[in-house]
C-alpha cells in the first residue's frame, strides 16, 4: 500500500481498526481528542461499538466488561484522563483480559497544559493501577511506528492476556508525516475459550480479581509473575544507531529520542564517537541490551521531557558501572537538536578530561 500524510492521532485510530478493534470507549481530552473523533465516524460506517462514556473512569470499566467477553476493546486519554484510570487498570490486570489503552501524554503534574511531555513513565511502567504486575508499553518515536505498535499492541495485548499501552507524547500524537496503514483484517467472529459468552453447553467461565484469601491471592500473584518474566525475557525492543564504536550512548524514548538521533549525527560530525539507543519498549525496558553496552563505553547521558523518569530504569541497567548524566526538558516543552548536541559535547568532555586523567 502507498504511504499517505497522516496525523498521528488519526493514524493510531485507524491502525485500531484495522487492527480488529471491535469496540472502543473513551472520553475526550486534548491532545488525543483526534483519535476519538475519528472512531466516532469510522466505527459506525463498519458497525462497530462506539461510545463516549461520560467520564474516564466509566470508559475503563466498559473497557473491562467488553474485554471480559473476548471483545478486542481499546480506550484512549491523555495524562490526567489515564490518571482516572487507575483502578480499572489493576481490575483488568487482576482479572487476565486483554487491553489496549493510547496513552497521548501532555504536561503535568496536574491538569497541566496540552503541550506534549513525556512525564507519564512513571504512570505507565510503574503503576497503572495498584498490585504487582506491569503493563507491557509501547513507545512510538513516528507516525509510521505509532501505526505499527497499535497493531502490535492488539497482538500482545492477547496473546499475554495482559494490558498494553501505547503511549506517545502530544508531539506524536498532532504530528503529520507519509505513513503506510496496514490492510484491514476481519473481525473475529470466535471468542476465545475463557470469555464470557453464555455458558450453554459448558461450565460457566468466571472472571474475577477477588481473591479473599492470602494463600489465593499470593498464588495468582505468582502466576502473574511467571507471565511477566516471560514478557521480560521476549518482548523488549529498541532501535540502536552508532553503536558499533563509541564511547558515550545517548538514551531516549519517543520524540525525544527522535530529536536526540539528529543530535547524535551532529555529534558524529564533530568527531565524537557517540551512539543512540532508543527503547521501543519502556516496559520490559532493553536493560540487557544497555547493560552489555555499558561494558564497551564511558558513559551514558539519557534525554527526555520530563525531570528524569526513564534515567532511573537506565541506571538500573548500567548498575553504576559507568557515569550516567542526564538532559531533559518539561512542562510541554520539546528540546532541539542543538540543545542536546550541547549536552552531549558537556558531558563528552568531562568524559574526555577524565580519560586523560585516568
Amino acid at each position: 500500500m502507498a504511504k499517505e500524510m497522516l496525523k498521528g492521532n488519526v493514524a493510531i485510530a485507524e491502525a485500531a481498526l484495522r487492527a480488529g478493534l471491535e469496540a472502543y470507549f473513551g472520553y475526550p481530552i486534548t491532545p488525543q481528542t483526534e483519535l476519538l473523533e475519528h472512531l466516532s465516524k469510522r466505527m459506525i460506517e463498519l458497525d462497530r461499538v462506539f461510545l463516549q462514556a461520560e467520564s474516564e473512569v466509566a470508559a475503563v470499566n466498559m473497557v473491562y466488561g467488553a474485554a471480559s467477553a473476548g471483545v478486542r476493546v481499546m480506550s484512549s486519554s491523555s495524562s490526567p484522563g489515564v490518571s482516572l484510570m487507575q483502578e480499572g487498570l489493576s481490575y483488568i490486570a487482576g482479572s487476565e483480559v486483554p487491553t489496549v489503552l493510547v496513552d497521548i501524554m501532555r504536561g503535568g503534574p496536574g491538569l497541566g497544559n496540552i503541550l506534549p511531555s513525556q512525564g507519564d513513565y512513571f504512570q505507565v511502567t510503574r503503576s497503572a493501577g495498584h498490585g504487582d504486575y506491569r503493563p507491557i508499553v509501547l513507545a512510538p518515536a513516528s507516525v509510521q511506528e505509532a501505526i505499527d505498535f497499535t497493531v502490535m499492541a492488539f497482538d500482545l495485548a492477547e496473546k499475554y492476556r495482559h494490558i498494553v499501552i501505547v503511549a506517545a507524547d502530544g508531539q506524536i500524537g498532532q504530528m503529520m508525516e507519509p505513513a503506510e496503514l496496514p490492510p484491514m483484517r476481519e473481525v473475529r467472529k470466535e471468542r476465545p475459550d475463557w470469555a464470557l459468552t453464555g455458558a450453554e453447553g459448558r461450565d460457566p467461565n468466571v472472571i474475577t480479581s477477588i481473591y479473599l484469601k492470602g494463600e489465593e491471592m499470593e498464588a495468582f500473584n505468582l502466576k502473574i509473575q511467571e507471565k511477566l518474566s516471560e514478557i521480560r525475557r521476549s518482548e523488549p525492543r529498541w532501535y540502536e544507531f552508532q553503536t558499533e564504536d563509541l564511547d558515550m550512548l545517548v538514551v531516549g524514548f519517543g520524540t525525544a529520542g527522535r530529536i536526540a538521533y539528529t543530535a547524535v549525527e551532529m555529534a558524529r560530525e564533530r568527531g565524537m564517537k557517540v551512539g543512540l539507543l532508543r527503547p521501543q519498549t519502556l516496559w520490559p525496558f532493553p536493560e540487557e541490551r544497555l547493560s552489555q553496552l555499558a561494558d564497551e563505553i564511558e558513559s551514558v547521558l539519557v534525554v527526555e521531557m520530563n525531570a528524569g523518569q526513564m534515567l532511573e530504569d537506565v541506571r538500573l541497567a548500567v548498575g553504576g558501572q559507568i557515569p550516567v548524566g542526564f538532559y531533559g526538558r518539561m512542562g510541554g516543552v520539546v528540546p532541539m537538536p542543538d540543545e542536546i548536541l550541547e549536552a552531549i559535547e558537556g558531558h563528552y568532555n568531562r568524559l574526555t578530561v577524565r580519560t586523560v586523567r585516568t
